[in-house]
């Protein structure tokens, strides 16, 4: 099992920056693939990007170069760094981990957080 928690959500302007971050427990992060999901009022839970257990990175094309998700083995923790945010951006943002490679689709992840909201205004 793993239990996850998100933070750092919150309200900021279009064109500035928030890091979500992801406590993970009960698993080492280390062998797990970790994904970030939003979904927007609504609308259907949307990939935003993943991280693999070596490190590698995927992306949502309407994220690519402006968020970066990270992890922390030491902290067990992952990040997510958003960057020139949008008001298209504003959604709750959800961590997920799954065993092996990361996935896009949500109904592949069967670990959550419980969500963390992220607004941005014009």
């Amino acid at each position: 099992q793993v239990q996850l928690v998100e933070s750092g959500g919150g309200l900021v302007q279009a064109g500035g920056s928030l890091r979500l971050s992801c406590a993970a427990s009960g698993r080492t992060l280390s062998r797990t693939a970790m994904g970030w999901f939003r979904q927007a009022p609504g609308k259907e839970r949307e990939f935003v990007a993943a991280i693999s257990r070596p490190g590698g990175t995927y992306y949502a094309d309407s994220v690519e170069g402006r968020f970066t998700i990270s992890r922390d083995g030491a902290k067990n923790t992952v990040y997510l760094q958003m960057n020139s945010l949008k008001p298209e951006d504003t959604a709750v943002y959800y961590c997920a981990a799954r065993d092996w490679e990361p996935r896009t689709e949500a109904r592949d992840y069967p670990y959550w957080g419980q969500g963390t909201q992220v607004t941005v205004s014009s």
